[in-house]
C-alpha cells in the first residue's frame, strides 16, 4: 500500500514554489526550488511508511508566497487517482479558527463584543448551573474553560446524530460541569456550535452563508466545502483511513458535523489553506481579484484571538527524544493555540476526524505557515511533518523528529496494552450476571444525550444510541453486572464497558458506561452518560 521512495516522487510531482501576493488570482511565475527544503519529499514519504498513512498533503508559506506545495499517495487506497495540493481533507477543528474570525469580523462590525453576555444574543441559552449561565461571555465560548469536561456533550453529535445545531445547544442545560467556571483548560467542542448560533444572530444569515460570502470568496478558497454535505461527486476529496480495532487499516465513512459545524465542519485543501494562512500572517490582510489590498479583521482583533486566554499546564514529552519540543508555554486563546518554539511564538491548531487529521501552525515574527492535512488517524505523523517543516524553515539545529514520534506513538501502544492486561486480570470470568439476559433489555434515557435502546435478540443483547445510527453494538458479559460493548462499526476504536447498579430489590436503578481503552478518541464521552430505565407505558 506504501509506496517506495522512487514511486513516491513519481506520483507527487514537485510543484514549484510560486508568488502569491494576489491571493484571488493566478499564480505568477514558477522561481526555483527553496534549498531549505532539500529532501523535505522524501522526509514526508517516510513518515507516511513509518505510521501508515495512505496520503498527506503538504502546503508550507513565507513572506506572501508559497514555498512548498503538494500531496503524495493515493486518494483512495488500490485506485490511481493521487492526492494533489487541491485534494480536499476534512480539517475539523482547525474550523474553530474560522469561528473565531467569523465572530471578530461582527465585534469590528459593532454586531457584537466578544465580551457580551451569550444570552444577550441567545436569550434561551442555558448551561446546567445558573452562574455559569449569566456570566458565560461570547469570548467564553471560544476559550475551553467553561467547567465542561473534556469532550462534554461531543455524542450529541459524534458520531453523526439526527440532531439539529440547535437541539445541541439546548441539551447543554443538562450536559455537567466537572469543574469551576474559568478555572481550567478543558475541551470542548459543543459550544463552537453555540458561537456558531450568535454569528448566525449577530449577522442575519447562516454560518455557512456567512463563510462563503465573508471569508471563503474574498480570500478566494473556491476549493473549500462548508462540510461534507456540500461535497460534489466531481469533488477531488480524499479518503480517510482508520486503523480498525487500532491494527487494520480500513476506509472511515465520510461523516459530517452539520449539526455543531462551527466547531469542525470544515473541508479544504492546502491550497485553499495556504490563503487562509497568508492572510492570517498578514494581520487579516488579503489581497482582492482585483489587486487591492482589503482587511477581513482588523489588528487589534486578531491579537484578541492570538493572546492567552485559558493557561494550559506544559507537561513532559512522553519520550525524551522529544524534549525539544516542549514549549516554554501554552494557552489557548480565541479558537487557536498559543505556544513558542525555539523563541519563536506559534499559533497553531490540529484536528482530527474520522480517518483524517491535521495540523496548521503559524510562526508569526517569522511570517511562516505550514498547513499538514493527512488521511489516517495518526497525530504523529502530522506532528513529525510539522516539526521538520519548522526546523528546515528556521534553519534549527536537527532534530530526529520521525524517530522521536515513532517512539512516543510505540509508547501509547504499549501502554494502552498494558491497561488491556490490567482489566483481564482483575477479571471474574466465572462471574455470571446477577439477573438473566433478558432482564437488562429495555430503553434506557439520560438527561443530556436521550434514549438508547437494549434489546434481546435471539437471546443477546444488542444496544442502539437511537440518535446515533453508526452507535449499534453487541453486548457480551464481562464479569458480574459488567458487560462489554462491542460496537459493529469496527473503526470506531470506542468498545466500551457497560456496568448496572441494582437497587436491593434486584432492580436495574441506573446503567453507567466508559471507555475500554486509553487509545479511545475522547469524543466518546461515554462517562458522562447517566442512563436510567425507563418505565414502560
Amino acid at each position: 500500500m506504501i509506496r517506495t521512495a522512487l514511486s513516491f516522487a513519481l506520483a507527487c510531482a514537485l510543484l514549484s514554489p510560486v508568488a502569491a501576493h494576489a491571493q484571488a488570482a493566478p499564480a505568477a511565475a514558477a522561481t526555483a526550488q527553496d534549498a531549505r527544503l532539500a529532501g523535505f519529499d522524501d522526509y514526508v514519504n517516510a513518515v507516511r511508511k513509518q505510521f501508515d498513512v495512505p496520503g498527506i498533503a503538504v502546503a508550507i508559506v513565507q513572506d506572501g508566497r508559497i514555498v512548498f506545495e503538494r500531496g503524495c499517495g493515493p486518494r483512495e487506497v488500490g485506485k490511481p487517482q493521487q492526492i494533489d495540493e487541491h485534494t480536499l481533507f476534512a480539517i475539523a477543528s482547525n474550523t474553530k479558527a474560522f469561528t473565531a474570525a467569523s465572530l471578530s469580523m461582527l465585534a469590528d462590525e459593532g454586531k457584537l463584543s466578544l465580551d457580551d453576555r451569550v444570552i444577550d444574543h441567545l436569550p434561551w441559552f442555558r448551561m446546567s448551573d445558573p452562574y455559569v449561565t449569566r456570566e458565560m461571555r461570547i469570548k467564553d465560548l471560544l476559550a475551553h474553560r467553561s467547567g465542561l469536561t473534556l469532550g462534554a456533550g461531543d455524542l450529541l453529535y459524534w458520531p453523526t446524530t439526527t440532531y439539529t445545531t440547535e437541539e445541541v445547544a439546548h441539551r447543554l442545560k443538562d450536559v455537567p460541569l466537572g469543574g469551576a467556571f474559568r478555572n481550567q483548560y478543558a475541551y470542548d467542542n459543543i459550544l463552537f456550535g453555540v458561537a456558531q448560533l450568535v454569528v448566525e444572530q449577530a449577522s442575519g444569515m447562516s454560518y455557512e452563508q456567512f463563510l462563503r460570502t465573508r471569508i471563503f470568496k474574498p480570500l478566494g478558497m473556491d476549493e473549500t466545502r462548508f462540510n461534507s454535505d456540500r461535497l460534489t461527486k466531481n469533488d477531488n476529496v480524499a479518503t480517510g483511513y482508520a486503523k480498525a480495532d487500532f491494527k487494520d487499516l480500513q476506509p472511515a465513512p465520510r461523516m459530517t458535523w452539520g449539526n455543531v459545524s462551527g466547531a469542525g465542519g470544515i473541508y479544504s485543501s492546502v491550497h485553499d489553506m495556504s490563503k487562509w494562512m497568508r492572510m492570517q500572517l498578514a494581520g487579516g490582510v488579503y489581497t482582492d481579484a482585483q489587486g487591492k489590498e482589503q482587511r477581513l479583521f482588523s489588528a487589534k482583533r486578531q491579537q484578541g484571538m492570538w493572546s492567552i486566554v485559558t493557561p494550559i499546564p506544559v507537561s513532559e514529552p512522553s519520550v525524551p527524544e522529544l524534549r525539544a519540543a516542549k514549549p516554554n508555554f501554552l494557552g489557548y486563546g480565541e479558537g487557536w493555540q498559543l505556544s513558542d518554539y525555539r523563541g519563536n511564538k506559534l499559533v497553531w491548531h490540529t484536528g482530527g476526524w474520522p480517518g483524517m487529521v491535521s495540523r496548521l501552525t503559524l510562526v508569526p515574527d517569522r511570517n511562516i505557515g505550514v498547513i499538514v492535512l493527512t488521511s489516517q488517524e495518526v497525530g504523529v505523523a502530522f506532528n513529525a511533518v510539522t516539526m521538520q517543516a519548522l526546523d528546515l524553515m528556521l534553519d534549527a539545529p536537527k532534530t530526529d523528529w520521525l524517530a522521536g514520534y515513532a517512539k512516543a506513538f510505540a509508547k501509547s501502544q504499549d501502554n494502552a496494552d498494558a491497561d488491556w492486561q490490567k482489566h483481564l486480570a482483575a477479571r471474574a470470568s466465572n462471574a455470571p450476571p446477577s439477573l438473566p439476559l433478558a432482564s437488562y433489555a429495555g430503553t434506557y434515557r439520560d438527561p443530556w444525550y436521550g434514549d438508547i435502546a437494549i434489546a434481546n435478540e435471539g437471546g443477546k443483547l444488542v444496544v442502539r444510541f437511537t440518535k446515533t445510527p453508526d452507535l449499534v453494538g453487541d453486548i457480551e458479559p464481562w464479569q458480574h453486572d459488567t458487560f462489554v460493548i462491542r460496537w459493529r462499526q469496527r473503526w470506531l476504536n470506542a468498545d466500551a464497558f457497560l456496568n448496572f447498579a441494582l437497587t436491593p430489590d434486584g432492580k436495574i436503578r441506573e446503567a453507567r458506561m466508559e471507555p475500554i481503552s486509553p487509545l479511545t478518541d475522547f469524543s466518546f464521552d461515554f462517562q458522562d452518560l447517566r442512563l436510567v430505565p425507563v418505565e414502560k407505558q
